[in-house]
């Protein structure tokens, strides 16, 4: 009995540290603070399923967990790729796009 409650407070305080991370991820000055946000928020809601799984006593929520965790791994990875494109974009000379443009061999393209 006296896990019930402490699985709710868990459950209460994590909800209260989403607030912080949906800020950072909301205002963050670089968008690396806003990845790193978005990744701990995935993970706090992993957490508060397999809580949700212990104080529900379902086993089902544990595979749901799972999922979660695989969907927002990849999320940041996505996330993270385009985020490293748009940087690369953004860091070419007008003369390094040129040389791209034309085929040039030092791309890799042949």
């Amino acid at each position: 009995m006296i896990y019930h409650y402490i699985y709710i407070a868990v459950l209460i305080i994590l909800a209260l540290m989403l607030f912080p991370c949906l800020l950072r991820a909301i205002k963050g000055p670089r968008i690396a603070d806003r990845l790193v946000s978005v990744n701990m928020m995935g993970t706090m809601v992993m957490v508060m399923i397999a809580i949700l799984a212990l104080l529900l006593d379902e086993g089902y929520l544990v595979d749901v967990c799972l999922v979660y965790a695989m969907i927002s791994f990849l999320a940041v990875v996505v996330l993270t790729k385009v985020y490293i494109g748009i940087y690369e974009e953004k860091r070419q000379t007008p003369d390094d796009q040129e040389s791209t443009e034309e085929g040039g061999m030092s791309d890799g393209n042949f």
